[in-house]
């Protein structure tokens, strides 16, 4: 039984490196933050779940919500690891998600390397049924036709499959009817159905998103079933909502049935994050950086929120490439990711170029100075050669770095091909490494034409701020802000989300034939799925945010258009389109007929109020204070001072070159920062005038 006045908070993020924990109890918090076991994510969960209430001293009993974000999704999407899944569409469109776009993300690469379809060509089956745009219907279901599909899914041993039907968007009937029929005949097949995933226009991206949403459902079903389990047999008898792409939370049920909603959701609790110190500190524009240790991820943030699309791609293959991976159309915050963690595997390629990542050590083995058997060398162990990581504080403690290990490693595959001593060609992984972020902060915002220039860079993440100064060098930035507990940054970011659902429906419309019950008929559908959702997770005050997504008559695509309450005239419609494409393009084009494709309606309560506060013992916890670290800027190794990040109190300046530690992370200042310490404990570095 829960004591009176003794509840506390947990928010939890699976990487595919660290599982990373937060208890908020009490006002105060505590982290812990432990290697991810791929076999069975769930133990490393619960390791470190048995840490942070060991730190706050509190039995399971006292937790009163667990917050959940995972990176399972989307490595299964990734590593192609999910379920043997197959495709039923309709007759004449098997290959549908094959012929993609039928463009070329590549102009030049005769060689193209597209991304493969989830569900290979024998997999896929066609059934007699056509509907029109309008969702009536011209050829009706033949249902032999499905009948006579059971045998050939047995066969090839499907256990999960998407049906997705030419213009089910608007009329669903014959899809819901096929599964009806499958659940009949294979109960135990796992069914996604695109009009219920995707119920919008654009058929390769409805298909793609339903099969990538098949692809990971039973996995993601397996892993939810095993959490809630394990939680209740140790004593956690609290709810626990799962974190969104768009930045929301949501409920199992609802996780369970949609999972490809999950394929960012770590990253999306960071850029929470980021949005909240944003509003806190009155920072404007605001470039987020989260690097772990797989992957960096780079979002946009303006006025305080951070930048919101409906489509993501997974797995591109070509790393900045429009077009090169896997779409789907899901709510989600947009922002990019590349293979750039401490964990990337450096080596040197044919033309004796330095390369780092996309592929990653991981937790199993790891990068070699965690001495776990890694030969390979990784970011981490460039880092720890140059003197960026405190030995005895790395992990909380819980891990003893082995630098002799990082030294043969970045010896045997970069130094010695090179020719180059282990602490050049480790400086030579990490600048590599800092380029490709670089690199990616700039192609995210040409690509949304929004500047670089005076954003502020809030880092978190494990390997973040070991990284952000350079980071921010390369990319003409002045300020660098290090938030208290960083290193585990996204599932902090958690705890600060609000619980929210985003639907969408497609219907046309043009303006110059405006249907205000069309309009009514269409949101009181998507609040009434919302609030079914929402509601079953929180009783709190409900908010919602309504979305057009319009364009001029003849154009390729919409702009996200947010609605005014007042939405029964169409003048209203058109000034608020006419305003948000004036933003954006500077223009509007006069006289010129302007249309409706899709609509969403997202709902959900107010952010809760948040202040990460840490729950360790402040004190001097023995580390070195002078060290040896490598100044990217000087090009030497100095001796630089070592602070207790704990110990260091508001006022404090910090000149570089120096190294703030703490539990979870480390940050580190080159010589043309300096750091001070924040009334909320912040690190904000300044970069010396030029």
């Amino acid at each position: 039984m829960r004591r009176e006045g003794s509840s506390c908070r947990i928010a939890v993020d699976v990487g595919g490196t660290f599982t990373d924990v937060v208890m908020e109890s009490g006002g105060r918090h505590y982290t812990a933050k432990v290697l991810t076991t791929y076999a069975d994510p769930v133990q490393a969960v619960m390791a470190g779940l048995e840490r942070v209430m060991s730190l706050g001293k509190r039995p399971p009993t006292d937790a009163e919500i667990l917050l959940h974000g995972t990176t399972l999704a989307t490595n299964a999407l990734i590593q192609r690891t999910g379920a043997v899944t197959a495709l039923i569409t309709t007759e004449g469109h098997r290959d549908a998600v094959e012929m993609a776009y039928e463009n070329r993300f590549e102009q030049y690469d005769i060689d193209i390397d597209r991304p493969q379809p989830l569900t290979p060509r024998r997999l896929r089956f066609v059934v007699r049924e056509r509907m029109n745009a309008q969702g009536e219907v011209l050829v009706p279901l033949d249902e032999s036709s499905v009948e006579a599909l059971v045998p050939a899914l047995s066969e090839h041993g499907v256990t999960s499959v998407a049906v997705g039907l030419l213009h089910a968007y608007a009329n669903p009937v014959h899809e819901r009817r096929i599964a009806r029929i499958l659940e009949e005949r294979l109960p135990d097949l796992s069914v996604t159905l695109a009009s219920e995933v995707c119920p919008e226009i654009r058929e390769f991206e409805r298909l793609s998103t339903a099969c990538a949403n098949a692809y990971v459902k039973p996995l993601m079903s397996r892993y939810l079933n095993r959490f809630a389990t394990e939680l209740a047999a140790r004593g956690f008898n609290c709810p626990f909502l799962l974190m969104t792409s768009g930045g929301g939370l949501t409920d199992v049920v609802t996780a369970a049935r949609f999972p490809i909603r999950l394929v960012e959701s770590g990253p999306a609790g960071g850029a929470i994050l980021a949005g909240r110190m944003a509003e806190e500190r009155g920072l404007d524009r605001v470039l987020s950086f989260d690097m772990g240790g797989t992957t960096a991820k780079i979002c946009l943030i303006d006025d305080c929120a951070p930048q919101l699309s409906r489509s993501f791609e997974v797995d591109r293959s070509y790393r900045f490439k429009k077009g090169s991976g896997l779409p789907v159309r899901i709510p989600v915050i947009e922002m990019v990711e590349i293979g750039a963690g401490g964990g990337s595997i450096a080596s040197v390629d044919n033309l004796a170029r330095i390369r780092v990542g996309p592929e990653s050590a991981g937790s199993e083995p790891g990068p070699a100075c965690y001495g776990r058997g890694g030969r390979n060398p990784t970011v981490t162990d460039a880092d720890a050669i140059m003197g960026r990581l405190d030995e005895g504080r790395f992990g909380g403690g819980a891990m003893t770095l082995d630098i002799e290990a990082a030294a043969a490693a970045v010896d045997g595959r970069v130094g010695n091909t090179l020719r180059m001593d282990t602490v050049t060609a480790a400086f030579g992984i990490g600048e590599i490494v800092d380029e490709n972020m670089a690199a990616a902060a700039r192609s995210h915002a040409a690509e949304w034409g929004k500047p670089l220039a005076d954003r502020v860079l809030i880092a978190y993440g494990g390997a973040a701020p070991q990284h952000a100064a350079q980071v921010a060098l390369k990319l003409g930035l002045h300020n660098v802000v290090i938030p208290l507990g960083a290193g585990v940054g996204s599932a902090i970011g958690m705890l600060a989300a609000p619980v929210s659902y985003e639907v969408v429906r497609s219907r046309y419309m043009r303006l110059s034939e405006f249907d205000a019950s069309l309009i009514e008929e269409v949101s009181a559908d998507m609040r009434a799925e919302a609030r079914a959702v929402v509601g079953s997770a929180t009783s709190a005050p409900l908010a919602e945010t309504r979305r057009a997504y319009m364009r001029y008559v003849g154009q390729g695509y919409e702009i996200a258009v947010v609605l005014p309450d007042a939405t029964n005239r169409a003048e209203v419609l058109r000034e608020a389109f006419e305003s948000a494409y004036r933003q954006l393009y500077g223009r509007t084009i006069p006289d010129l007929d302007v249309e409706v494709l899709s609509w969403t309606l997202a709902l959900g309560s107010a952010a809760p109020a948040f202040r990460f506060v840490p729950g360790e013992d402040a004190g001097d916890p023995g580390i070195a204070p002078r060290g040896s670290m490598y100044d990217p800027v000087l090009n030497d190794l100095v001796t630089a001072p070592r602070f207790a990040r704990e110990t260091l109190v508001p006022g404090t300046l910090v000149e570089g070159p120096a190294m703030i530690v703490e539990a979870q992370t480390t940050t580190v200042v080159v010589s043309t920062f300096t750091a001070t310490i924040s009334p909320g404990g912040d690190i904000l570095m300044t970069r010396a005038a030029a």
